[in-house]
């Protein structure tokens, strides 16, 4: 067992730094990171002393590839508390971070999937880099594009959001610029000087990040992005289903392989949570509607067999139930949307005065 914290916590000159610190784990968030992370961030939200926030890992070959996955299936499989309390206070986290008053630089090096989204997605400056790899692979295992993606994935240029909330495809440094992921696009082996930079002269942020900043190369969804938005175009998973089909392109082809890997009703889940998050004006009521759904699949099926078949016993052969999207009806989304008690429902901290 190792003594090190799964998140450093420092002050250096005028600048808070969080580093997450689980590298086997590609850093993926326990309970205790995102209490430690809310702990952090109201100490320093109306310190005087403190500029800015720094948000990076301390090792390893990515920033955050989620949430405990694993942990959170086995709770599942049970009572399920210990899951619905890991995402009040993660979506607790999102929310505070998107609602902050000081700026947060988050550095998006190497992995960057589910709640590792979650956490740099609300920062005022999201860096990218060449080793960027970026997701929302939440269908792939029964569960949907939470942590905000509702609020994040609608709001991405033409039907991009919805490829990837359905697909849970990867884009690259570059895409994520192009998307309005990231907001800086910066060469990996400078981003030590930048962070030092920073730390010195944390006035100087927005031109230390700028002019540290580079031209990225052309994305990998480049090429691909009049396919996507023509033929992810419908609201409705049995639409998009139909016009790849139709289309017959190899890219529509491997679009279709994809898809029926992936667990139907969070597929259509997923394209629902989008269509109301681009309605949501108000950030709390995008993580109120996501905490809904998380708590209603929660005890459905899917999610404990997806970790099962990808996680677990690796044999990537998840059994869905339903088991194909003809066999999902509207009526199971619409149970699944439906609001909690207000006694269950989530609730922002009060310290954000939302």
């Amino acid at each position: 067992m190792s003594d090190a914290p799964e998140l450093i916590v420092s002050v250096e000159g005028g600048v808070g730094r969080l580093r997450l610190n689980r590298p086997k784990a590609i850093h993926a968030l326990t309970l205790g990171m995102c209490d430690a992370m809310i702990e952090a961030l109201l100490a320093w939200k109306d310190d005087p002393a403190i500029t800015a926030v720094l948000l990076d890992h301390a090792e390893g070959r990515g920033f955050c590839a989620g949430g405990d996955i694993r942990v959170m299936a086995e709770s599942a499989k049970g009572d399920g508390v210990h899951a619905r309390a890991f995402w009040h206070r993660e979506y607790r986290l999102n929310h505070l971070m998107f609602v902050y008053p000081r700026p947060i630089v988050a550095f998006m090096d190497g992995i960057t999937m589910g709640g590792g989204v979650g956490i740099s997605q609300p920062a005022r400056y999201r860096v990218a880099t060449e080793r960027t790899v970026y997701a929302m692979p939440e269908t792939g295992i029964g569960l949907f594009p939470d942590v905000g993606g509702g609020w994040y994935l609608s709001r991405m240029p033409g039907r991009t959001g919805q490829y990837l909330a359905v697909t849970g495809a990867r884009i690259d440094g570059a895409d994520a610029v192009a998307l309005d992921v990231a907001t800086h696009y910066i060469e990996s082996d400078k981003l030590d000087a930048v962070k030092a930079a920073i730390v010195y002269a944390p006035a100087n942020l927005e031109r230390i990040l700028a002019d540290a900043a580079v031209m990225p190369p052309p994305g990998k969804l480049a090429d691909a992005r009049a396919d996507v938005d023509r033929l992810f175009a419908s609201d409705r998973l049995e639409d998009i289903h139909a016009a790849l089909e139709a289309d017959g392109s190899d890219w529509a082809a491997k679009q279709i392989a994809v898809m029926d890997t992936k667990s139907p009703q969070t597929m259509k889940v997923a394209l629902r949570q989008l269509a109301e998050g681009a309605q949501h004006v108000d950030f709390a009521d995008e993580m109120r509607m996501e905490y809904g759904l998380a708590v209603h699949i929660l005890q459905r099926p899917d999610f404990v067999e997806g970790v099962r078949a990808l996680i677990i016993d690796k044999d990537n052969a998840p059994r869905w139930n339903p088991p194909s999207i003809a066999e999902t009806p509207d009526s199971l989304i619409d149970a699944i949307f439906q609001p909690l008690p207000a006694s269950d429902a989530w609730t922002p901290l009060p310290e954000t005065g939302a």
